[in-house]
């Protein structure tokens, strides 16, 4: 019997170089966008008690019914891992901050979930969150379709559609359950059969099926606001006034109903044509969920990290060139490794990025390794510069060639590069 070849799991992919270059830019714009805000960084743990996601997302929903990863400890209760990054944060909140102060939190990280893997869609996924806990307040919901307008556009994104909707308040979404169940009873046996099986555990999923004979069905249905309290209509009307007063370009979406069944009052997704059928790239809400015997409101999004790096590649965006290594040191005799291994971190502290060789080489294979590299200048050091106390310097683009003595390095490597390494 042969040895069984090992691979990365299916739907988990890994990340290098030169797209990990592109993430920590998404990332890094999104942590300077979220500090603006004035908000606050939390990192929950990847594994928390299967319960947290059953009571918080619903027990009835597509993630905790088909698509959890879920695992017994020891003790037989079961774990899970985090397959979205609100309850986690919501967990946080209750465990950790008084009940009566408003939380501005953001978060970035991987989830799983176990789906069909295709394109935008993994088993281990990427995601950037905010959440705002805070009473409903139409402005507090506003400033965070804000902010994640404000993500995306620091990431580079342009083309994006924001779509908006109301589930109303929870009487609202009983009535609205009611009179959907009521409107496609007589159309039970033409719906697929992931729609039969939401009519029974989650009827306002119908709303979202992609399929061409159920939307048929559904659009013969009254639009859901019909079953809003006038209280609802006034929030939601409020939060559209704020943002047209903000110049926010949105769309009413009266069908738009989202996944999890914590959504309570506004709603919304981002959608990107480039990314077809499955055209969402973030989405958010406001919410109410029960984390054990507290109560917790909010507001918040997430941004589809693999979903927006397509949208961002169907607009054209480039992925960043190579790290910027712009100083090799080539030595020729240990000594001279050694002593070439003090400058490199000597020069890093200046924020210079350079390389020295990790084995023994020839200067030749040096010389080729320096190139390949994109590095700007080399520096040449053998047992004769060692004995003179100079270094040679090399301008790759020119082949220009000078010997410095040694304590003047930095000052030359400066005065062709600029100041801290920057281009001159």
């Amino acid at each position: 019997m042969g040895e069984r070849r090992i691979s990365s799991v299916p739907g988990m992919q890994d990340l290098a170089e030169p797209e990990a270059g592109l993430w920590r830019r998404i990332e890094r714009r999104f942590v300077e966008t979220c500090r603006r805000y004035g908000l606050e960084e939390v990192r929950t743990p990847i594994v928390e008690y299967e319960d947290l996601f059953s009571y918080s997302l619903g027990k009835s929903t597509e993630v905790v019914q088909k698509e959890m990863y879920s695992f017994p400890e020891a003790t037989g209760r079961r774990l899970a891992l985090r397959p979205e990054g609100t309850a986690g944060v919501l967990r946080y909140v209750s465990e950790s901050r008084p009940a009566t102060e408003d939380v501005r939190l953001f978060y970035y990280g991987p989830m799983f979930r176990r789906e069909r893997p295709q394109a935008g869609r993994r088993r281990q996924f990427h995601q950037l969150g905010v959440e705002l806990i805070c009473a409903a307040d139409p402005v507090a919901d506003a400033e965070c379709v804000a902010l994640q307008v404000d993500v995306l556009r620091a990431a580079g994104l342009g083309n994006f559609v924001l779509r908006i909707n109301t589930r109303g308040d929870l009487g609202d979404i009983n009535r609205v359950t009611q009179g959907l169940r009521q409107q496609l009873h007589p159309f039970l046996p033409e719906l697929c059969p992931d729609c039969r099986r939401r009519y029974e555990t989650n009827v306002l999923r119908i709303l979202d099926c992609k399929r061409d004979g159920c939307r048929r069905i559904v659009g013969r249905t009254p639009e859901p606001a019909t079953y809003l309290s006038d209280a609802s209509r006034s929030y939601i009307e409020q939060v559209y006034a704020v943002l047209d007063r903000l110049g926010i370009a949105f769309r009413v979406e009266p069908r738009l109903v989202r996944g999890l069944d914590y959504y309570a009052h506004t709603i919304w997704e981002v959608t990107h044509p480039g990314l077809g059928a499955q055209d969402a790239v973030a989405g958010g809400g406001r919410y109410v969920v029960q984390i054990g015997t507290r109560r917790i409101e909010g507001v918040g999004f997430a941004v589809g990290m693999e979903r927006l790096i397509i949208a961002l590649q169907r607009e054209g965006a480039g992925l960043p060139g190579r790290r910027e290594i712009r100083v090799w040191l080539a030595a020729v005799g240990e000594e001279a490794r050694a002593a070439n291994l003090k400058l490199a971190c000597q020069l890093r502290a200046e924020g210079i990025a350079c390389l020295v060789a990790l084995r023994f080489q020839s200067l030749k294979a040096q010389m080729r390794a320096a190139a390949k590299s994109g590095a700007e200048l080399v520096l040449i050091r053998g047992d004769e510069e060692l004995r003179r106390g100079t270094i040679r310097l090399r301008e790759l683009d020119s082949g220009r060639e000078r010997d410095l003595p040694a304590g003047r390095v930095l000052e030359a490597v400066r005065g062709v590069l600029g100041p801290l390494g920057g281009r001159a």
